[in-house]
């Protein structure tokens, strides 16, 4: 007689760009045949690309709630909950697990109100600096920390995450976080790559002495364009090297990020160019010679996990889990945020000296390969799924 399944109700925010994506993406897919996972969610913001591609990839069928959106809205949000307690009523899952805010408010209470056993929850970043007033953030933290009491279990994806959430914001003792990292399917990343660049670097015409410098991430005040683009000018300021800068993505900053370029192009001579998002960032990475971040806030970056998975050195602001996942002076700099000096004269690190990154590329792939596949994300999931089962007989 065969064994009944654990059933994983797990709810995400929308289905963007990004780390939620990939992290339920895997954990439904790979997770082993002792669970049964129904995966859901909401649809991107406008000027997001969505990532539904990726599920597909791996044979992953959501279920999809246009009501789940980011903004909270009195008659969405309620439109959303009374569909997530449906599902919970229909399905009857032993566990339901929540990744990021919005899908963690709504899919918190609507489990807690069904009195589903396990309720867990994924901090993928937070919102508790550079997003809101301090009034608001404060709101939030409240919410946060009344939700985390409902909560079985807290999962953050970084020691300093799990830091900030039980130390400095007291969302939840850390004896009640977990720290599970992300995991993503990084084999690819490393297949022909000496043909990827090829394609790429002749797709943009780029001349192989030229040093091609992306940054990859919505365009959203958060990810704090602006430095990236002061940083920038200080490099071309000081440098005789051909530089090509690439800006990938797209957001509601777009038209204003358009404006600074093109006045920081009247301003010196410099190649800027932007992209909107690339799909096949596996190929696009692969022609690129550094990757930045300049963020004021993140949770796990997966653009500069995905950098170094095809040996591409990466600068970037010290924010969120960085520090976690980038091998300091080994695979990239890490500079303060919003500290232009410090970014640009890392840059400059890495563009004036070949052999340097040279060193750090081949550094990247080593650092990455196991620490944030995702078979140890889901052996790590699994442990903590039966741990927290075993908690709530008790």
């Amino acid at each position: 007689m065969s064994q009944k399944k654990i059933k994983v109700l797990r709810i995400i925010n929308r289905f963007n760009i990004g780390g939620p994506t990939y992290n339920a993406t895997f954990l439904t897919r790979f997770i082993s045949d002792d669970f049964e996972t129904l995966l859901v969610g909401g649809l991107p913001e406008e000027g997001e690309a969505d990532s539904l591609h990726i599920l597909e990839e791996y044979g992953v069928t959501p279920i999809l709630i246009n009501e789940m959106q980011r903004v909270p809205n009195l008659i969405s949000d309620r439109k959303a909950l009374r569909k997530i307690k449906e599902i919970i009523k229909e399905f009857k899952p032993d566990i339901v697990h929540t990744h990021a805010a919005k899908a963690g408010a709504l899919g918190r209470k609507a489990a807690y109100d069904c009195e589903v056993p396990v309720i867990v929850h994924t901090f993928h970043g937070h919102v508790f600096h550079s997003y809101f007033s301090k009034y608001k953030t404060e709101i939030y933290r409240l919410i946060e920390k009344r939700l985390a009491k409902r909560s079985t279990g807290i999962i953050a994806i970084s020691d300093s995450q799990k830091h900030e959430l039980s130390e400095i914001y007291r969302i939840a003792p850390k004896d009640k976080i977990n720290v599970i990292q992300l995991g993503f399917d990084l084999n690819p990343f490393q297949e022909n790559l000496v043909e990827k660049r090829k394609q790429t670097r002749a797709e943009y015409s780029l001349e192989e002495d030229q040093i091609a410098i992306a940054i990859i991430g919505r365009l959203a005040p958060i990810k704090n364009h602006d430095l990236f683009l002061e940083s920038i000018k200080l490099v071309q300021q000081e440098t005789k090297q051909k530089l090509v800068f690439f800006i990938v993505g797209d957001g509601d900053q777009k038209k204003v990020i358009e404006e600074n370029v093109a006045k920081l192009k009247s301003e010196i001579e410099i190649d800027i160019r932007m992209t909107s998002w690339i799909k096949d960032i596996k190929t696009f990475n692969a022609g690129m010679d550094i990757i930045c971040l300049t963020s004021d806030n993140e949770g796990t970056p997966v653009s500069l996990i995905e950098a170094q998975a095809c040996n591409i050195p990466i600068v970037s602001t010290d924010v969120g889990g960085v520090r976690d996942i980038v091998a300091e002076n080994e695979t990239g700099y890490i500079s303060p945020k919003n500290d232009a000096k410090s970014f640009s004269g890392n840059l400059l690190l890495l563009t004036e000296d070949k052999k340097n990154r040279e060193r750090m590329s081949q550094n990247g792939w080593t650092f990455v390969k196991n620490k944030f596949h995702y078979t140890r994300l889901v052996s790590d999931m699994e442990k903590y799924y039966y741990s927290l089962l075993e908690k709530a007989k008790k």
